[in-house]
């Protein structure tokens, strides 16, 4: 079963659609024990990384996520949920992230660019990963954001974007995974990440 944590924010029921579409028991839930005994877990996310963090730090999650690190559950944060998986972000002032990955996320500030970026762009897929797995370098992914990551470990980094700057918009340490894109807007390619996902 896969597990979408429901802290009061985020597109849930569209990534709950895209599970369901392509076979996977998937559910909506604040549960802590249902999030805890998940075979996958997922951090949606949307709106302004501060809000999301003191919702999810107010609703008591963060313990929550430390014992699904521990246990070695696949964890995958969507847009703002992967960069709640950093250190920090500016957006706003200063915020500090969940710092399961290293890495910082800053503002586009390409002032001939148009923020947020909202639209299709292509991956650029530098390492061979299962988040990726049947996805051809440059497919394209839907995108909606106005911070991107920077500092981070290139280790981490499964895939770029570009966007005035090349940026990270995939990630994988351990059992931690994060797209910056919206996978369940995706179309085909976005399903078969989460079909990925689910496979892991």
């Amino acid at each position: 079963m896969i597990a979408i944590i429901d802290y009061g924010i985020g597109n849930l029921h569209s990534v709950l659609n895209a599970f369901k579409t392509i076979g996977y028991d998937a559910c909506v839930t604040s549960d802590k024990d249902v999030i805890l005994s998940a075979d996958k877990v997922v951090l949606p996310g949307v709106g302004a990384f501060g809000d999301a963090m003191d919702t999810f730090k107010e609703r008591g999650f963060v313990p929550v996520i430390d014992e699904l690190i521990k246990k070695g559950t696949p964890l995958l944060g969507i847009c703002v949920g992967m960069q709640m998986l950093f250190d920090e972000s500016e957006e706003y002032g200063i915020h500090k992230g969940l710092g399961l990955l290293k890495g910082r996320i800053i503002k586009f500030n390409d002032k001939n660019l148009k923020i947020p970026q909202i639209g299709w762009n292509n991956l650029d897929i530098t390492k061979d990963n299962p988040l990726l797995k049947g996805i051809k370098n440059g497919s394209y992914v839907y995108f909606v954001h106005s911070y991107r990551l920077a500092d981070a470990n290139y280790d981490d980094v499964i895939a770029y974007a570009e966007y005035g700057i090349k940026y990270g918009c995939a990630v994988n340490k351990g059992n931690v995974y994060g797209v910056q894109f919206h996978p369940e807007k995706s179309g085909d390619v976005g399903l078969q990440i989460l079909k990925n996902f689910g496979e892991l």
